[in-house]
């Protein structure tokens, strides 16, 4: 089984997953020279993370107005592997600096939430990590033998840890 068509195959088994067992849409494959192998990018049906302090001032801010904040869900990055490869710090660094913090065509209703006009004050405290502001991450679609996928999120440097 040569390299290239392994990687193909990693990247069909990860999007199918995304697709048909955990809702994702506007799922596409992202091809970029300085990237060692295709991404996969898509919307998930829920935000899958909420930085710590973004955390704190939706809490915050959800006390203030006496109801939920909707969480949009964002576009994310998705990198397929395979159980059996060996990756080094230093790859998965070249790969979060070849990416943008936001795949193409998810700035726009990211940033958004409610469009009510009080947001504009402190209220909006919430959304300073929402969008093209959020820091670079992806999740790792990590395929095993069996064809089972465990999914985890990885970021780029130091982040605070969530708090229960």
């Amino acid at each position: 089984m040569s390299s290239d068509h392994s990687t193909e195959a990693l990247t069909k088994a990860v999007l199918n997953n995304l697709e048909n067992q955990h809702d994702w849409t506007e799922i596409k494959v992202h091809i970029q020279a300085n990237l060692p192998r295709p991404m996969i990018y898509g919307l998930p049906p829920k935000r899958l993370y909420v930085h710590p302090d973004e955390q704190i001032a939706l809490i915050k801010a959800q006390k203030d107005r006496d109801e939920p904040i909707h969480q949009t869900p964002e576009l994310e990055w998705v990198l397929p592997l395979h159980l059996a490869e060996k990756w080094s710090p230093a790859q998965f660094a070249a790969v979060l600096d070849a990416l943008d913090a936001v795949p193409p065509g998810g700035i726009a209703e990211a940033a958004g939430g409610t469009d009510d006009a009080a947001d504009a004050a402190a209220d909006t405290q919430w959304k300073l990590w929402r969008s093209s502001k959020r820091g670079k991450r992806l999740l790792l679609a990590t395929v095993q033998d069996d064809s089972t996928i465990t999914y985890y999120i990885m970021h780029d440097g130091i982040v605070k840890p969530r708090q229960n």
